[in-house]
């Protein structure tokens, strides 16, 4: 399951490129879809989350992106959600680092879930080592707040397409290793 960030992931982002290829292949992929793509609203991004996994006919791998990192740290700490078989997290932004877009500011920093909320959903956060959206210091605190294995990639900036990574092979890879383990 697709989980982009602000203005949804475009047709060169690595996302939508491995959403088109699952496609290609005969495979179901779904992405959430807010209303509040260019205004996000949390209340709203959470509940595409749960809209979309429910309508998953099995438990999906959440694969999120920048803003929807914090989308969905904020749906895992939601009650009653439905089950999802794990979470692959890359480029979290920092929402208290000041390049953090002004549209997105009712988005709030991952905290601590409690174990109970950790049980059973898996997770590995992509951190890149020069994200100018949020150091990579921070986001291994991320990581650790969540309960998320860290993969840490180099310096591959906010791992988008401004980065140049294309349809981000590597990261395809790391997401393959991470599906195998659940």
């Amino acid at each position: 399951m697709i989980v982009p960030g602000i203005w949804n992931s475009g047709p060169e982002h690595w996302q939508t490129l491995w959403q088109d290829e699952r496609a290609a292949s005969g495979g179901r992929v779904l992405r959430i879809g807010p209303s509040s793509w260019s205004e996000p609203e949390p209340d709203d991004w959470t509940a595409a989350i749960s809209r979309a996994v429910a309508a998953s006919d099995e438990p999906p791998v959440l694969i999120a992106h920048s803003l929807g990192v914090l989308a969905v740290a904020e749906w895992l700490r939601g009650s009653g959600r439905p089950a999802v078989a794990g979470a692959f997290l890359v480029a979290p932004p920092d929402p208290d680092a000041p390049g953090f877009p002004e549209a997105a500011r009712g988005f709030r920093a991952p905290t601590a879930l409690a174990d109970a909320d950790r049980a059973g959903v898996p997770a590995r956060m992509v951190v890149s080592d020069d994200d100018p959206y949020c150091t990579s210091d921070r986001a291994v605190g991320f990581a650790g707040a969540i309960g998320a294995e860290v993969i840490r990639v180099g310096a591959l900036g906010h791992v988008n397409v401004a980065s140049g990574i294309g349809s981000w092979d590597p990261g395809r890879a790391l997401l393959d290793d991470f599906e195998r383990t659940l």
